[in-house]
């Protein structure tokens, strides 16, 4: 499914992408809010047509049994506003969030455009072990959405580890796969060569939103970054809070598969052959 708008009037003009790498420790969805605001109070000139906030950012990751009284509906309080700050703001806003529906927890992501609606939605399709298969359920699609004259997808951390559920994005279509995440420090081979690769070897741009800091004992990473089709790191946040942006051109898409045509290519694979050799 294709969901969202096409752009505002923004598809001849630069789209400018931006990461929040959020402090880990803010304390509950208020202060999380709040320093969100700020952020966008603060970078109000730089014009983003984008914002990508890290895996569960409205609640916090690391909360253990805590999740199950922060979750909340796709339409609930802190959706209604981020949708007013994505009015407020002009830009589309993409977070990680708790997503409660009926008796089922997920680990979701969702985006607010400018007008205020919701765009698409992502439930983590693998949960990895420990906390978050302890309580959360599955999804089930890779859904995509139209923005600025560009296509979305989004996968959710060790969702991206798995090329071929990138791949299954790439090929549907996504010029653009955001990953938020919550990425622990000794992870630094997965966000500085394992993700970048998922973007190159599909051709598409790549933005990694992790979390910098401490919560609850569990020191993150940092490192965020937005990488070009061709693997081109274009910006790189450090182990702090940050906001890093690059522009985004849907023409270094086209480009980057032109000169490997993967996609293309892995269609004249005969698999099965190859395997019973």
């Amino acid at each position: 499914m294709t969901t969202g708008v096409d752009g505002e009037g923004r598809e001849n003009e630069s789209f400018h992408l931006a990461v929040a790498q959020s402090p880990a420790g803010l304390a509950g969805s208020s202060a999380r809010l709040d320093w969100l605001e700020h952020q966008l109070n603060a970078h109000a000139a730089a014009k983003f047509d984008m914002l990508v906030l890290p895996e569960l950012f409205a609640c916090g990751y690391n909360i253990g049994d805590e999740v199950v009284a922060v979750a909340e509906p796709a339409n609930g309080p802190i959706a209604m506003q981020i949708s007013k700050l994505a009015r407020r703001y002009n830009l589309a806003i993409h977070y990680g969030f708790a997503e409660r529906d009926a008796d089922k927890l997920y680990n979701a992501a969702q985006i607010f455009g400018p007008d205020g609606t919701c765009y698409g939605r992502h439930r983590k399709l693998i949960l990895p072990p420990g906390f978050e298969s302890s309580y959360f359920t599955t999804g089930r699609h890779i859904d995509l959405f139209d923005y600025g004259g560009l296509t979305f997808a989004t996968l959710i951390c060790y969702d991206a580890e798995f090329p071929e559920l990138a791949r299954h994005a790439a090929m549907r279509g996504a010029d653009v796969i955001l990953v938020p995440t919550a990425l622990g420090h000794q992870w630094g081979w997965v966000a500085h060569q394992m993700i970048p690769t998922r973007g190159f070897e599909n051709g598409v741009f790549l933005a990694y939103a992790n979390h910098a800091g401490r919560e609850d004992g569990l020191s993150y990473l940092g490192a965020s970054f937005i990488a070009a089709p061709d693997g081109e790191i274009l910006v790189r946040a450090g182990a702090v809070p940050d906001i890093i942006a690059a522009p985004i051109e849907k023409g270094r898409v086209t480009a980057a598969k032109k000169r490997l045509p993967y996609h293309q290519d892995v269609g004249k694979i005969q698999l099965a052959d190859i395997l019973l050799r």
